[in-house]
């Protein structure tokens, strides 16, 4: 019988997230920060990365389990946890559509931060958040929105061109950025209208290079860009698509440091009471 990997999982497990994940290390900090963090709360971090929330999470006292689909950033977010004697904080492989290895009702908050939008199954995903947090617990989200003129979107828009068209039945991720769609996902799985609320903030990537150079991080270690370029090359259009990425990433970059990067992006947060 023939292993067939799971596409999601080759995915985020394609070059090294933790390349782009480092520039992102001072807003998810900020963000876990205002989440009312109190010591021993249990936590999910889903779609964890190598620990951007997480790892913040845990340093304000939280019980904290991390899951992602990716295993080299699981191993990457343990490593990340033992170097700090974050004993509380752990992490583990895991599809946020089904959960089967964790129970219901056993966590006060499910934070994901750019993580689980990006699972197939939107509904199942919802479902899930909501099975796996206590009544009255919260649910804390970051999604990206579709058309937003800020860094995210844009790179996700102008990859998408030089990509092959998505399979039959395929549902954008950005959807988890209109607010239509996250009531609807969330009603399904059985939540009150009037306990869904959403705000647009606004996150910053901050890296110590160039814009330039960071275009180079996405092309080299961010599984999207990394197909992105890999599509465009059979086209003999990569030229194009590395100009059309620099524009957009020099464009946008507020640093008034040479040789230094940080760009803005707006993303939809979104606050669901079990």
């Amino acid at each position: 019988m023939i292993n067939i990997m799971n596409p999601n999982k080759a995915l985020w497990e394609k070059g090294d997230f933790t390349q782009i994940a480092a520039t992102m290390r001072e807003s998810g900090e900020e963000l876990v920060s205002k989440l009312g963090i109190t010591k021993n709360l249990r936590v999910l971090d889903l779609g964890c990365g190598d620990g951007t929330t997480a790892i913040p999470e845990a340093r304000l006292g939280a019980d904290v389990s991390g899951v992602d689909i990716a295993a080299n950033l699981v191993a990457a977010g343990n490593a990340r946890a033992k170097a700090e004697g974050l004993t509380q904080c752990t992490f583990s492989e895991g599809d946020a559509s089904d959960l089967n290895q964790l129970k219901d009702n056993s966590f006060d908050l499910v934070v994901s931060i750019f993580g689980a939008m990006f699972a197939p199954k939107p509904l199942d995903v919802a479902k899930e958040m909501v099975r796996v947090v206590r009544p009255g617990g919260k649910i804390v989200m970051g999604n990206w929105i579709p058309g937003d003129p800020t860094l995210v979107a844009q790179i996700l828009k102008i990859s998408s061109a030089y990509m092959p068209p998505p399979p039959e039945g395929f549902i954008s991720p950005m959807l988890w950025g209109v607010e239509e769609s996250v009531i609807e996902r969330f009603v399904n799985a059985g939540i009150r209208k009037e306990n869904i609320y959403f705000a647009k903030e606004t996150f910053t990537f901050k890296a110590p290079y160039s814009p330039t150079k960071f275009v180079e991080a996405f092309k080299n270690y961010y599984g999207p860009t990394m197909n992105a370029f890999e599509a465009a090359e059979k086209n003999n259009k990569s030229a194009e698509l590395q100009q059309e990425l620099e524009t957009l990433f020099n464009s946008q970059n507020k640093s008034d440091t040479e040789n230094s990067t940080s760009i803005n992006a707006k993303y939809l947060k979104v606050t669901v009471i079990k």
